[in-house]
């Protein structure tokens, strides 16, 4: 594809790097070091996940779409990739990839996943996840899929202690029912909860889309997390194509690089081969796998952005203790959440 458009434009070269996101030599380290001592140096175009868009973005190392392209405004944008796109009312990217949160189970146990709280309690498979995970990711999704963002309307961090209950009660009757038995608390990441479930020790895993694409085996299925209502929700992160050039000219052609890099019939391709959800509806239809088309069909519609990550480097610890002091019974439902709001109202 890179070359495709080198060869209308011969008069460019394009040159690419590979960087890890973050750490020493990191792709954000390489532009905040740029750009005071070397602005020549600069990337024109670069590829984030959306904590690293918000990371640059916040720091000055990004430039915004806006003004430079209509890309956004056409109407073939899931809603979770339009917020991907946009950081304080600004359009600092361009989506090339989502990644959703979603539940795989073993069709040969469970013939029909559990698309409910209370359809999952009845079943006698257990369910994996990382109940320890410091970002607390499925405890927030549970949170959200009660129609409320865990902000107020200040935009200040904020959880209310009834919908908390609710969450933590389904934890209480799950563990009970040891569908989320207490041992899941030892698991801090979504490697080693997947792990377990590959290794036959569960028939249900909570675990992002682009694992079960690329990972999962035959045996394997997947479908929505099971909410309170039945109906689909997810969290989801994603890729976009972000500006960094300066000089105006670069600028032009970058954008017209990005806007290459995501039609809807090249989204279309790609994003089945690397195993990520197209940010495009139009792009998912053109899928061949129709089975994987027809899962996402439902998750992509009906997934929000992840939280920012200052949010959640806030609520997730709080949200991490509360979910294990909840399976391990340590505490119970309401005892959890009321502790939870404390430690977020208590300076």
């Amino acid at each position: 594809r890179l070359n495709e458009f080198a060869i209308r434009r011969p008069n460019i070269n394009i040159e690419i790097r590979l960087k890890n996101v973050e750490g020493p030599g990191g792709i954000l380290d390489t532009l905040t070091t740029a750009s005071s001592a070397a602005p020549l140096a600069l990337p024109d175009l670069v590829a984030l996940p959306r904590q690293g868009l918000e990371i640059a973005a916040g720091n000055g190392l990004l430039h915004p779409f806006d003004g430079l392209t209509t890309a956004l405004d056409d109407p073939d944008w899931y809603t979770f990739s339009r917020e991907l796109a946009h950081w304080q009312n600004a359009t600092f990217g361009i989506p090339f990839g989502g990644d959703a949160l979603l539940m795989v189970y073993r069709p040969e146990m469970i013939s029909v996943p559990p698309a409910d709280w209370a359809s999952s309690l009845i079943i006698t498979q257990t369910l994996t996840f990382p109940a320890a995970d410091p970002k607390a990711w499925l405890t927030l999704l549970h949170y959200q899929s009660l129609n409320d963002a865990p902000l107020d309307e200040n935009e200040h961090p904020s959880l209310d202690e009834f919908l908390l209950t609710n969450v933590f009660s389904y934890y209480q009757q799950a563990s009970a029912s040891e569908l989320m038995p207490f041992w899941l608390t030892q698991y801090e990441t979504d490697e080693q909860a997947w792990a377990a479930y590959a290794q036959n020790q569960a028939d249900l895993a909570i675990t992002w889309s682009w694992r079960y694409l690329n990972l999962a085996a035959d045996d394997s299925a997947a479908a929505p997390i099971p909410t309170f209502d039945g109906n689909p929700f997810s969290l989801a992160d994603g890729w976009v194509w972000a500006l960094t050039a300066n000089d105006p000219d670069r600028q032009l052609l970058a954008v017209q690089l990005a806007e290459y890099l995501t039609t809807s019939e090249y989204l279309a391709s790609w994003t089945e081969a690397a195993g990520l959800i197209p940010p495009r509806p139009s792009s998912l239809a053109a899928w061949e796998n129709p089975a994987q088309q027809a899962l996402l069909s439902q998750i992509a519609p009906a997934a929000q952005l992840i939280p920012p990550s200052s949010l959640v480097t806030l609520l997730g610890p709080i949200l991490q203790q509360a979910t294990i002091s909840v399976l391990k019974a340590e505490a119970d439902a309401a005892s959890a959440a009321q502790s939870a709001v404390e430690k977020l109202t208590t300076p």
